[in-house]
């Protein structure tokens, strides 16, 4: 039997999210290592820290796949305390699936929305020509009160805390970005939404929001797109049988909520 290499993984992953497809500002794709690796174990984490790699070396994997790229900014200088560095010292090898899986079909944001227990998904705004979405928009089987809605993303996501604007009235059509997505705010008003999930909101978005009569829940970078991780292994898992993949167990949420 072949022996799978991280360019098998990689091109894999190339179709279900091309990398041609990332945002111009974006840094994903194959960042540490060779395609010839065999490999027999794979860590998947939505970001590679210290902690991460050195749960990928006791696993024995020689790959891990991430979502934020572990080289983003021009490297000037590395030392032992610098995850590339300590991924080469290991000899574990990097595939970052960024931007390219946020619009990726099964991606994140479409993760997103089946955590939320949507239905009638479509998209919120286009991106490029390429018929993939920013953003999408589904609806909830019944209408919430805000508060309603916020406690709901809280327990569906599992976070430690989140922050809402309440919108003044109920809400059912649900729009949605993983990460940093408030840019989209408007557009989802346009598209019809009540209530808006994304993270990493700034004061003046929450006033535009109020102002606009759209309830809008910031429920943190970390629980809106680590959703994406467990399908992806899973999808990982069936396609390579003979590949270990894990989830990681040491990377968590680093905000803590009083």
């Amino acid at each position: 039997m072949k022996m799978v290499t991280a360019g098998d993984i990689y091109d894999f992953l190339n179709v279900c999210a091309p990398f041609e497809t990332a945002m111009s500002f974006d840094n994903a794709g194959f960042l540490v290592g060779e395609r010839e690796t065999p490999v027999s174990a794979v860590l998947l984490a939505l970001d590679i820290t210290p902690d991460v790699v050195g749960e990928a070396a006791r696993l024995g994997a020689e790959l891990i796949i991430s979502h934020h790229p572990v080289i983003f900014q021009p490297l000037r200088r590395m030392g032992p305390q610098d995850v590339p560095y300590l991924l080469a010292q290991h000899g574990i090898g990097a595939i970052c699936a960024h931007t390219n899986l946020d619009l990726a079909p099964g991606g994140v944001n479409t993760c997103l929305a089946e955590a939320l227990g949507l239905e009638d998904i479509h998209g919120v705004k286009p991106y490029g020509a390429n018929g993939l979405w920013e953003g999408l928009i589904g609806n909830l089987p019944r209408s919430n009160s805000p508060a309603e809605f916020a406690e709901y993303v809280k327990q569906a996501l599992n976070c430690g805390g989140l922050k809402y604007v309440d919108g003044g009235k109920p809400v059912q059509t649900v729009a949605l970005c993983g990460g940093a997505g408030a840019d989209l705010l408007e557009d989802a008003v346009q598209a019809g939404a009540d209530v808006f999930v994304t993270a990493d909101t700034k004061h003046h978005q929450l006033l535009l929001a109020k102002q606009l009569g759209i309830t809008l829940v910031d429920a943190g970078h970390f629980n809106t797109e680590d959703v994406v991780i467990l399908p992806l292994k899973e999808n990982l898992q069936e396609q390579f049988p003979t590949v270990h993949f894990q989830k990681s167990e040491v990377l968590c949420d680093p905000a803590q909520y009083l």
